[in-house]
């Protein structure tokens, strides 16, 4: 399974604000998110605490996939795309649970599972 290049880990730790999260519809059209609540969970999976999903989640339910797209605080711009896996249990939800903040419901994690990766127009994997 693809993994985060080493580069785009440490600018994942380094990044500047929320992360913008878009799926599509069965329609194929594109919805984005800010999203404040996130994590690394390992070196082939960014996740998302699903606290306020609307759109979101009736697009990952119909089987989107999905780009994070995120800065870091020199400038540099990353996306990671691949496929989405909810969870409502298990090892990445538990997880998610122990950052996501106690303020906010944590319906669910949303795992990004890293299948292809930018640096600005330029593809690192």
């Amino acid at each position: 399974m693809p993994m985060l290049p080493r580069e785009v880990s440490q600018a994942w730790d380094k990044r500047k604000g929320p992360v913008i999260f878009s799926t599509v519809d069965k329609q194929g059209i594109p919805n984005a998110i800010y999203a404040t609540c996130v994590a690394k969970y390992d070196e082939q999976t960014l996740v998302i605490a699903n606290n306020y999903f609307s759109k979101t989640i009736r697009n990952i339910e119909s089987g989107s996939t999905g780009s994070i797209l995120f800065i870091t605080e020199k400038g540099d711009a990353y996306q990671v795309k691949g496929n989405i896996e909810y969870h409502t249990q298990g090892s990445v939800f538990d997880d998610m649970k122990k950052w996501n903040p106690q303020k906010h419901p944590g319906h669910g994690a949303t795992a990004l599972k890293v299948e292809t990766v930018y640096k600005g127009a330029k593809k690192l994997l």
